[in-house]
């Protein structure tokens, strides 16, 4: 509607500050720089703040207005403070049956409404015991999270989650090779991963916690494991990982332009490497992993053709023997690490 008005001054009316999950955002994001002129007032967030006492720099700013609400889990830290963006006066009441479901029940909530109006109004309460549903729209929802004595365990950001943090079928990139496969791919704010025969997904989910505004696609042929990804994107709070059902290479047609890429399964199907770094963007990391004699041999002859570097990773954990321990090794994983030239 804007464009068609193109020529006329178009006035676009919005709340608070238009940048901060706004109008504002998506009108940059479509026009120059030089077409419009933005003009802030005072946000959600700075007002809760203000009336809470909370240093800004010190909160987590997150919205559920129009997003999963699962994206709240990924920040469950003892401590934490939360403000909250919502969808509507149901919100807060979703928002504390998730804490509470996640062993977060004894968190401190206050819901914000109306705030700078003449109706502002708030509510205070727990997780746990938060029986208010009927709000105004327009409300902040504030979050100390505090965990119950038998909370669910704490997952760090750091990459390496252990295998019990994910849903699987013994398909899984284990927690220390998926620790070195992280480091290998990288990660940097905003980039894009293409995760290959992605299993339970956990690389591409550690890849999206990895920092700021990561995305992520997911390739993966199996119907049950795009279930097992879907469920645990959302309990480790990245529900916005892309699913696609599918088998490389014919599933990666028409995909964006990856930054990086992880090929954790089906390297040795024709095609799928050379139409991976085909569409890798210059620049851009590819990490192959394989634990087959015959995958070892194409990374092999990969490695020859393009350089790069060629890891071997050896694990051996600790498992009882009789009365004693003994050191009991996993398959060794031979990791391809390839950067591909920018011009």
């Amino acid at each position: 509607r804007i464009r068609k008005a193109w020529g006329r001054r178009v006035v676009v009316l919005a709340t608070g500050d238009p940048m901060w999950f706004g109008i504002g955002v998506t009108l940059a994001r479509e026009f120059e720089p030089g077409d419009y002129v933005i003009s802030p007032g005072l946000s959600a967030f700075a007002l809760a703040a203000s009336r809470l006492g909370w240093p800004l720099a010190d909160s987590v700013c997150l919205t559920v207005h129009g997003r999963p609400i699962e994206l709240i889990c990924r920040h469950l830290i003892p401590g934490a403070r939360l403000l909250i963006l919502s969808e509507n006066g149901g919100t807060p009441a979703l928002v504390a049956a998730l804490l509470a479901a996640k062993g977060y029940g004894a968190s401190q909530i206050s819901v914000l409404a109306e705030l700078g109006g003449a109706d502002e109004g708030r509510w205070d309460g727990t997780a746990s015991g938060w029986t208010i549903t009927t709000l105004p729209d327009l409300n902040t929802i504030a979050v100390t999270c505090q965990p119950d004595h038998d909370a669910a365990p704490r997952w760090s950001s750091a990459p390496g989650l252990p295998d019990r943090a994910f849903e699987h079928d013994g398909q899984l990139t284990k927690q220390a090779v998926r620790a070195a496969t992280l480091a290998a791919l990288a990660p940097l704010p905003g980039e894009l991963l293409w995760d290959i025969g992605a299993g339970s997904g956990s690389v591409a989910i550690e890849w999206l916690r990895a920092a700021h505004a990561m995305r992520a696609i997911a390739i993966e042929r199996s119907a049950e494991r795009v279930a097992m990804i879907r469920a645990n994107a959302a309990s480790l709070g990245v529900p916005n990982l892309k699913i696609i059902e599918g088998a490389a290479p014919d599933a990666l047609h028409n995909l964006p332009t990856p930054d990086a890429i992880f090929i954790g399964g089906g390297i040795s199907t024709e095609g799928v490497f050379d139409a991976a770094w085909t569409a890798l963007k210059p620049g851009g990391r590819l990490v192959a992993n394989v634990v087959t004699l015959e995958g070892e041999a194409l990374l092999l002859a990969r490695y020859r053709e393009f350089g790069g570097s060629l890891t071997r990773l050896a694990i051996s954990r600790a498992e009882p023997v009789g009365p004693h321990q003994g050191w009991r090794p996993l398959m060794p994983v031979t990791q391809l690490l390839l950067e591909k030239p920018r011009s």
